[in-house]
């Protein structure tokens, strides 16, 4: 039995998993908020109850401590050296980093090197695992990245048509984001279709307050909808998703405003928030639009053919597909949204069983008897995956 803990950083949260390998029996979870500010908040669920605690935590070191003297505390492990690997989620290993790996200071050069091209996502990344070498010396640390298993897409899906020399210089192409869940979700797709993964098409639509779209053929990403950031792609909770570029600098004239404010704009308050003016949250959203509030129906709307645009699209890459599968908070848990897609895709012979889609953060097949796509809803599992590469690399 190995105990494997799985880390996702954020730049004032540290999110965790503990896992029993390779059963992967869920033995605890939990997150520290707030880190870094008054009243931080740490919640761990242990046998079904939730325990809660507010303090102070001054930064993600403190914050890793507490947590495993509280795994000590609750009697979850018995001493640090219990644990035996921590995988850490990175979201960006560019082109230089192109699977998990064990962490060393050259990582760490390497990752600190690229911070540039994903500054929000690298900083905490690179905090969390600092914190977690600090406290566990002794412990193997593992990268797990995000843009990994999109490295087999080709060249004609990741290069833009711009100057070569910002490939060849800056490093700017397509890396796509999500692969962990794009990973997991269409390996279990195939286990439900009862095939060899090299002989299925997957389209998964991995739909959060981030969200993407990936076509998978044979197990390999063959292109995503995300791209140099995860700007790109479908319009998400407060992301506009794909813009005609020469907005950036009209809006920089009209609003008086920097390349940096405006695409903070887009990141931050566009997509869901921007359209519908009301929120970045889908429920809130179908809330109001059965309200009769026509912005936030209208973003719903303008999601839906995006998402419906790339489905299509890949579908032809890949000469057909054999299923789509929706994934993560609003792809598990909005019978809505997903009948919305499906009833989009009539052309490609796609149905969906209004009664199967009734279904919430499970596994089910929600397609009918006679669509010719097999469509599922697959709660993902990064922390797993996770926890499967750190394993190996133990």
């Amino acid at each position: 039995m190995t105990k494997i803990m799985a880390v996702n950083a954020g730049s004032s949260s540290l999110k965790f998993q503990l896992l029993e390998m390779p059963e992967e029996k869920l033995i605890t979870q939990g997150l520290v908020e707030r880190i870094g500010m008054k009243d931080s908040v740490f919640t761990i669920k242990l046998n079904g109850e939730k325990l809660q605690q507010i303090q102070d935590v001054e930064n993600h070191s403190i914050a890793v401590k507490l947590v495993v003297e509280k795994l000590i505390e609750l009697d979850i492990i018995k001493n640090y050296e219990e644990i035996q690997g921590v995988g850490h989620r990175v979201v960006q290993g560019a082109s230089v980093l192109t699977h998990s790996t064990v962490i060393t200071q050259t990582e760490i050069d390497i990752l600190e090197s690229i911070v540039d091209l994903a500054p929000l996502h690298l900083i905490p990344n690179l905090t969390g695992i600092k914190a977690f070498m600090e406290i566990l010396p002794e412990v193997k640390q593992v990268a797990v990245f995000d843009t990994a298993f999109h490295q087999t897409i080709a060249e004609e899906a990741f290069l833009y048509a711009v100057p070569y020399e910002w490939y060849e210089r800056y490093s700017v192409r397509k890396y796509g984001f999500h692969g962990t869940s794009h990973q997991y979700v269409s390996k279990r797709a195939a286990e439900l279709l009862g095939k060899d993964i090299k002989d299925v098409n997957t389209i998964v639509c991995h739909l959060g307050n981030g969200a993407s779209i990936c076509a998978i053929k044979g197990g390999i990403s063959i292109d995503t909808s995300m791209g140099f950031t995860p700007l790109e792609g479908i319009p998400m909770g407060t992301r506009s998703g794909n813009i005609d570029p020469a907005v950036i600098e009209y809006m920089m004239v009209k609003k008086g405003k920097s390349a940096k404010e405006i695409t903070n704009v887009l990141n931050k308050h566009s997509g869901y928030l921007g359209v519908s003016g009301l929120s970045s949250d889908s429920r809130d959203l179908v809330d109001a639009a059965s309200k009769g509030n026509h912005r936030a129906a209208l973003a719903i709307e303008i999601q839906a053919k995006r998402i419906v645009d790339y489905i299509a699209s890949y579908y032809v890459y890949m000469g057909g597909a054999d299923a789509i599968v929706f994934t993560a908070g609003i792809g598990e848990n909005a019978p809505g949204t997903r009948a919305n897609i499906i009833n989009r895709l009539g052309a490609l012979g796609a149905k969906i069983d209004l009664e199967r889609n009734e279904t919430r953060g499970v596994e089910q097949l929600i397609s009918a008897d006679d669509s010719k796509i097999k469509v599922f809803v697959i709660p993902t599992n990064e922390e797993v995956m996770i926890a499967r590469d750190t394993l190996s690399l133990l």
